[in-house]
């Protein structure tokens, strides 16, 4: 069956704010949908959309697929399990920055360690909305919030930092508004074999607003930000003038033309080269001294854990002499009872 967008949306009615960057990632992924069902072969039916705690893990509620909203932090396990249990499902994870990064911090690493074949698309707004404005792990340091009445004292997560230490084999940034790009990202997160994390940047205009400002609005967006895609040069700019070249180790911006710099100079991005050094230095670029990377800045190839995990238990059941529920209660030390 061939799908359209309309197909993957509920009846339900979406209470976000007005405003809110979340309504974009919705009309991205409702875009995205009939893509990655014709991609991968499957149907609307063994797509799974998973969330925990926070305005982001609304979303199951309004895609017309089979969800489940769990508890804080705990999307992660829960994808995890459903994964493992049925490896045909296409499994959706949408979770916020203090969802996936404070209280299922844990869950996060390890399932990126583990490589388990889930997407997660992680919302981050710098704060925590749904709870009215604490800061969150992601949250710029020195940020006025109500848990922090004059300014944080800590230093925010990078999360493409952290999934790369994380021995991560996908991940993938955006702006919400970036429409196009972000189903893009989403198709190729689908394709990959493993767990593909997405950051989104999006806008809370109640207790975060304008926190990606610096890089998202438009007048200023094409010189603030550059959007990568494997095989193609660094080149950035409103008039693609400027790009990214590798001088020694570490990456340098350069304006073309200026010391007969020319596009075959810029760097070539390699978002399948396993060396890790290059992607982490794409990642941790921000404004003023680069532009903030966007598309998919890592996609390498590895091992799953649900199939290694499936392809052992295979073996185990081959060789085990016991090959039924009464063989087992009946092997091993037993006694009668009389």
């Amino acid at each position: 069956m061939k799908y359209t967008s309309q197909d993957f949306k509920s009846d339900q009615e979406v209470k976000w704010c007005p405003g809110c960057g979340d309504h974009a990632v919705l009309a991205s992924v409702l875009r995205a949908m009939p893509e990655v069902c014709e991609e991968l072969g499957i149907s609307r039916e063994q797509l799974v959309f998973v969330s925990g705690i926070g305005c982001s893990s609304r979303f199951p509620y309004y895609m017309n697929t089979y969800g489940f909203h769990g508890i804080h932090g705990r999307a992660t396990a829960l994808s995890t399990g459903m994964k493992v249990a049925n490896p045909d499902l296409s499994i959706w994870q949408m979770t916020g920055d203090g969802d996936a990064l404070a209280i299922g911090g844990n869950h996060f690493i390890h399932a990126i360690r583990r490589n388990i074949d889930i997407n997660i698309i992680l919302f981050n707004n710098r704060i925590y909305g749904l709870t009215k404005g604490q800061y969150s792990p992601t949250s710029k340091y020195g940020l006025v919030t109500k848990t922090s009445p004059y300014g944080t004292v800590e230093e925010p997560f990078i999360p493409g930092q952290l999934v790369l230490g994380a021995r991560g084999t996908f991940f993938a940034r955006s702006l919400d508004s970036e429409l196009k790009l972000n189903q893009e990202i989403m198709v190729k997160a689908a394709r990959h074999k493993g767990t593909s994390v997405m950051e989104m940047l999006v806008n809370c205009v109640i207790f975060n607003d304008g926190t990606h400002l610096d890089i998202s609005e438009r007048s200023v967006r094409a010189d603030r930000t550059i959007v990568l895609r494997h095989g193609e040069p660094m080149i950035f700019g409103k008039d693609n003038d400027k790009g990214i070249v590798l001088d020694g180790l570490n990456l340098k911006v350069v304006k073309l033309g200026e010391n007969g710099i020319t596009e075959k100079d810029l760097l070539v991005h390699d978002a399948h080269s396993d060396n890790i050094g290059i992607h982490s230095q794409l990642v941790n670029m921000k404004y003023p001294d680069f532009p903030v990377a966007l598309g998919v800045i890592r996609d390498v190839e590895a091992k799953t854990y649900e199939t290694e995990l499936h392809r052992q238990l295979g073996q185990v059941a081959e060789k085990s002499k016991i090959k039924c529920m009464d063989e087992l209660l009946h092997s091993g030390a037993t006694w009668t009872v009389k």
